[in-house]
């Protein structure tokens, strides 16, 4: 059972889980996949909630939420770290996640994609904007230490429109 919260009530949680260990993030389409995000961003924006989330090109999920509207991010207050840790590491191109780490897709409340049913955190998000990174204008220490191999991230807003905790 769910319960319907304020998109900013746990706005110290997320950033905390952001830092430590990440977060998951969904998307359905040809396949479901998730991946592991440590970065990503709460805010308000053209007089919405928004939640942006980065993803790499050379990621799975990169070519799955390109081709989608929408996105689920899920976050576990405790526990899941095993999880979080191989999500990050191993690539949905070769596997099922879902199966091979024993989590539970949960039909989200207003969009398509699930969420994950042991998380305790859950955001729906519905893509309003993209944005490629653009490396002429990233500051250069930021570029030689977070992209030395030059896969730079595509950040995805996402009006958020659900949120809600495990009860």
């Amino acid at each position: 059972m769910f319960k319907d919260v304020p998109y900013d009530q746990y706005m110290t949680e997320v950033t905390q889980k952001l830092s430590s260990g990440g977060v998951f993030l969904t998307v359905k389409g040809e396949k479901l996949n998730t991946m592991t995000i440590g970065w990503g961003l709460i805010g308000h924006m053209w007089g919405k909630p928004i939640f942006i989330v980065p993803v790499r090109k050379s990621r799975f999920t990169y070519g799955l939420i390109e081709k989608s509207s929408e996105f689920t991010v899920s976050i576990p207050f405790d526990g899941l770290k095993k999880e979080l840790a191989l999500c990050g590491s191993r690539s949905g191109r070769d596997m099922d996640k879902f199966k091979e780490f024993g989590l539970t897709p949960v039909d989200g409340k207003v969009i398509n994609t699930p969420v994950i049913e042991q998380c305790n955190l859950h955001y729906e998000c519905k893509i309003v904007y993209k944005q490629e990174m653009q490396p002429d204008y990233l500051d250069l220490e930021y570029d030689e230490k977070w992209y030395g191999n030059k896969d730079y991230h595509t950040l995805y807003f996402g009006e958020i429109v659900a949120c809600y905790v495990k009860v």
